[in-house]
């Protein structure tokens, strides 16, 4: 049985509930038009098995403001899956938001959140979203959305690119339409949100290096060696004969 929501309009959101949605989420454009983060490794979100995924295209910034990003994510939970968007996840805060199914009536839920990347406590906030659809399927969530403004440079001491950020993925429980706390299950490390290409690694192996004089060629220095044994080997068969 499937369950979800269409929210069509911007929004303020700290905590939405709607239904009726179809959300298709796949790899396509991975590393070419959107960034794709995921576990375990080059997981496919729209088949079967068990696959945390979310998909990252970004607008160019518009100062002040920041960029605008398109999300897709999807995960297996009974509870809630969540992507997060934190400059240093050592220190400071995350942006989570997260799909959800409620726990009583498994209809699709959509909260936003602030993380407290010290001690792990969830706060409600109202980031400014759109276009958000989500879906359930069994234990499969699946939902999109934007993020209407979204810029780096506002942290505390931060001096880089606007759109570069971690991305963390993790799941958690629900009781109801509340959310219990966040389980990290993927650091992407930095990121340019803005090149789809950030984290794929090149996979051209650097050819080894040259050795000198490995073309096969015979050296003077080995010459030399090879006539000396010769000339010790003559002496000493001449002594023998006398």
């Amino acid at each position: 049985m499937e369950r979800g929501l269409t929210l069509l309009v911007a929004a303020l959101v700290a905590h939405l509930s709607f239904s009726n949605a179809q959300v298709e989420i796949t790899r396509s454009a991975c590393g070419v038009t959107k960034l794709c983060v995921e576990t375990p490794d080059d997981c496919a979100p729209d088949g079967t098995d068990n696959c945390l995924f979310t998909s990252v295209v970004a607008a160019a910034p518009v100062a002040p403001n920041g960029a605008m990003l398109s999300i897709e994510l999807r995960g297996d939970s009974s509870g809630y899956i969540a992507v997060g968007l934190t400059v240093d996840a050592t220190v400071g805060t995350t942006m989570l938001f997260i799909c959800a199914q409620n726990s009583a009536t498994k209809a699709f839920v959509f909260r936003t959140m602030t993380m407290n990347n010290i001690g792990g406590v969830l706060t409600a906030n109202s980031e400014p979203v759109s276009a958000v659809n989500g879906m359930v399927t069994g234990d499969v969530i699946k939902c999109e959305f934007n993020i209407t403004s979204v810029n780096a440079t506002r942290s505390r001491g931060r001096s880089s690119q606007a759109t570069t950020f971690s991305i963390l993925l993790g799941t958690g429980t629900t009781n109801g339409d509340n959310v219990g706390p966040f389980n990290l299950v993927l650091n992407s490390g930095p990121l340019d949100l803005a090149n789809p290409a950030s984290n794929v690694v090149n996979a051209t192996a650097a050819a080894p290096p040259t050795m000198p004089n490995s073309g096969g060629a015979v050296q003077p220095h080995a010459v030399l060696l090879l006539l000396s044994v010769l000339s010790l080997a003559v002496m000493l068969r001449g002594g023998s004969c006398g």
